[in-house]
């Protein structure tokens, strides 16, 4: 209904418009060059608008012209760009997929056609590295560390192939330049303190460790590596405190108590980490510096006094009872740690020495000898450092396993029976 309402009033206005252009009086006169041509006014008026109609379409056509080559370039970079976002698509799939080759090539292919970007540039380092092309990868993360708008896109790369190739004074430089482009980034802050485990700085990586990370662990090492005696007093001290079922702050923290010389406030000390978690390097401790079997019986009473009938303790004594020739007191010692659940190889070993020197070279010494030793190798194994998160098995305790260099998993145990098979 509308459309025709509109047609009938246009209708209405064009037969109303003509009416009064037919209806104009006179005539135009034109001369040119000694030509006269005369119109009737309306034709006259129809004369001019037919050559202004003339004049716009002309000047239009014109114009198409003139803006051809602009057009021509705008239609050739969108297609570049709609070419370029398929690369860049299909570079991330092969990056995805693993498929070094193909993503080398696909983001060779977005370079070309949509430039160095930091798009490109990173997709571009991202695929090198993942073809194994690791100089092409450094030297476009190093393009990319020369700019302004993407430095830390390339600082990071580069920091990771430092990392990768234990290249730590380098790692360290560029995690200082990441830090000024970027202040207080969590990336950077997890990957500084990796280094710092890396490279052994234990206060660093103490000040950089978030709650998810082992600061028992941290602060252990920091105590043991502090070369000024009272404060390393101060952090072990600390360290233990924070944790006191954890043997190696126990150990950290007396032995800076022992080489301040606070002997007593030592042994004091090693007394609480036994009563909290008894272990055989904290009575090691003790007694290695003292030779006298008697002297060595005394001190160990004293350490287990808290804790007297944990199988370790009952283990200790039953070796003090041996070294004093306290050869019954032995047996009841070990037997006692046997009936609270100790059945590791250790204590069957120890039973074979009191065997042997309560009998000596006779029959019935040798078989019991021989059952003690059999006894022995059917037992569990004896504990020992082993790192949870890769197996590896240590002499000793540290903050971060050397083999897998994973933080804070060296603990004190028995391997898994399904470890042992395997």
């Amino acid at each position: 209904m509308r459309r025709i309402f509109v047609l009938v009033i246009g209708a209405a206005v064009a037969v109303t418009l003509a009416w009064f252009l037919a209806g104009l009086p006179g005539t135009v006169q034109i001369e040119l060059a000694g030509y006269s041509i005369s119109f009737v006014t309306p034709l006259a008026v129809l004369a001019l608008a037919l050559v202004v109609f003339l004049l716009v379409a002309l000047l239009k056509v014109l114009g198409w012209l003139w803006r051809t080559p602009t057009r021509m370039r705008f239609w050739r970079r969108r297609r570049q760009r709609a070419g370029g976002d398929d690369a860049v698509t299909r570079t991330l799939v092969a990056i995805a997929a693993g498929d070094g080759g193909h993503a080398h090539k696909e983001a060779a292919r977005a370079r070309k056609l949509l430039g160095d970007t930091p798009q490109t540039l990173l997709l571009a380092a991202e695929a090198g590295r993942l073809a194994n092309r690791d100089e092409e990868a450094s030297a476009i993360y190093k393009q990319l560390a020369g700019r302004d708008d993407a430095a830390l896109l390339g600082l990071r790369g580069l920091f990771r192939q430092a990392m990768t190739r234990e290249a730590w004074d380098e790692a360290a430089a560029i995690a200082a330049r990441a830090e000024r482009v970027h202040p207080g980034g969590a990336w950077l802050r997890d990957e500084r303190a990796q280094l710092a485990v890396r490279t052994g700085n234990w206060p660093q990586a103490l000040r950089l460790a978030d709650s998810r990370a082992p600061r028992d662990a941290f602060a252990t090492a920091a105590a043991n590596a502090e070369s000024n005696a009272e404060e390393a007093l101060r952090m072990a001290r600390r360290a233990w405190k924070d944790s006191p079922r954890f043997v190696p702050a126990a150990l950290a923290f007396a032995r800076r108590l022992r080489q301040t010389g606070r002997e007593a406030r030592a042994v004091h000390a090693i007394r609480d980490a036994w009563t909290a978690n008894p272990h055989p390097e904290l009575a090691a401790f003790v007694l290695d510096p003292i030779s006298d079997p008697h002297t060595r019986a005394r001190e160990a009473s004293v350490i287990v006094s808290g804790n007297y009938d944990h199988p370790e303790s009952r283990l200790l004594m039953a070796r003090m009872a041996l070294d004093t020739g306290e050869l019954r007191d032995a047996r009841h010692h070990l037997e006692l740690a046997r009936q609270a659940g100790m059945n590791q190889k250790r204590l069957f070993l120890l039973l074979a020495e009191i065997e042997q020197q309560e009998h000596g070279d006779t029959e019935e010494g040798r078989a019991a000898l021989r059952d003690a030793l059999r006894l022995a190798a059917m037992a569990d194994p004896d504990p020992s450092w082993r790192c949870e998160a890769c197996g590896t098995e240590h002499t000793q305790w540290h903050a971060a396993c050397p083999a897998c260099h994973t933080p804070g998993r060296v603990t004190w145990g028995v391997r898994p029976m399904a470890l042992l098979a395997g």
